[in-house]
């Protein structure tokens, strides 16, 4: 063992993430905001990640986000056993309501979804406040909060602080050792969901 592994073992831990990112084929994106999604949202999450030890298994795919007659997202191209990184314009007004949300994280159907909403998503920009988009919402689950019933309108801004909190850590401090522990775990459901 290294002198450094022995005075940093968490140095050395990593966690490697299955993840499917979807461009959604119906969003109405002018083509300079998905110029500036890869390089800059994308590439500053994936890093912030990578400084506290978790990297990603990343496939690409078509897929495309329609709306039923009632409103509810109707998802084309999701795949099980990872986490679907769907990027649309707009949250479905279903899941919204009027807020202008920035992302959301769910399991649907058994898909695990993180959807973030390019019109609003945002990078780094305050700690413990207003961070990547991409960063906070994957850490919802890798946090398991995605596993909870939705909380209610005097609980949903705890999960939100919490999420902002560890998305500091990693970014400000490359500290993932317990999101690496919580991711683990997460895995693992994540696996069983997939049979």
């Amino acid at each position: 063992m290294s002198a450094l592994a022995a005075v940093h073992p968490a140095a050395t831990a990593r966690l490697v993430v299955p993840l499917h990112r979807i461009l959604d084929g119906h969003a109405r994106n002018p083509p300079e905001r998905l110029q500036k999604f890869w390089p800059s949202l994308w590439s500053e999450a994936a890093r912030d990640f990578a400084q506290g030890g978790i990297y990603f298994d990343i496939n690409d795919g078509p897929g495309e986000v329609k709306q039923s007659p009632a409103g509810n997202p109707i998802f084309v191209g999701l795949q099980r056993g990872v986490i679907n990184l769907v990027v649309t314009d707009v949250l479905p007004p279903y899941w919204d309501g009027g807020r202008a949300l920035a992302g959301v994280s769910t399991i649907r159907e058994g898909y695990h979804i993180c959807m973030i909403a390019l019109r609003y998503a945002r990078r780094n920009q305050v700690a413990f406040l207003s961070v990547n988009t991409c960063l906070h919402e994957i850490l919802h689950a890798l946090l398991q909060d995605i596993f909870e019933k939705p909380p209610k309108w005097y609980q949903s801004g705890g999960r939100e602080v919490r999420v902002d909190y560890y998305a500091t850590r990693l970014w400000l401090f490359h500290d993932g050792e317990e999101v690496r522990k919580s991711g683990e775990s997460y895995l693992r459901r994540l696996k069983s969901s997939r049979l």
